[in-house]
């Protein structure tokens, strides 16, 4: 900054991005679905007469608990991996670690959430028993 050049000039132009008001609204909307989808699995576990493996499969194969159980899983995956992103944007400065380090939280989000909507799934369209190799 040249001694002769207002402060103000040092920050024109640098901002909104407009992109910021939409992450923030995503992130937000992202933690309210979590909220009310995580008290409805909470409500459902405590309606369960066991919580052993077989009860907890047979309820998820029911498709009234496996919809809302992939979308949990969806609105988790996708809130962790925004806020994630929004910390390594804030604190990690140089700029190869911050690119490695998003692209690692980008690859462990999406595998995490496959891997996770891929045994609801399992459960829920093999819900015949043991025959499908599940016990």
């Amino acid at each position: 900054m040249t001694e002769m050049e207002n402060p103000i000039a040092r920050v024109r132009g640098l901002g909104s991005a407009r992109e910021g008001g939409h992450h923030w609204w995503v992130e937000r909307m992202t933690s309210v679905a979590a909220f009310l989808l995580y008290a409805w699995l909470l409500v459902s576990l405590l309606r369960l007469r066991t919580l052993d493996y077989g009860t907890v499969r047979e309820w998820l194969a029911d498709p009234w608990a496996a919809v809302p159980m992939l979308l949990l899983l969806f609105v988790t995956f996708v809130h962790l991996r925004d806020g994630l992103r929004v910390v390594i944007e804030d604190y990690v400065h140089d700029e190869g670690n911050r690119f490695f380090a998003l692209l690692l939280v980008n690859f462990l989000a999406v595998g995490g959430g496959t891997l996770a909507i891929f045994s609801v799934l399992r459960i829920a369209f093999t819900a015949g028993g043991a025959a499908a190799g599940l016990r």
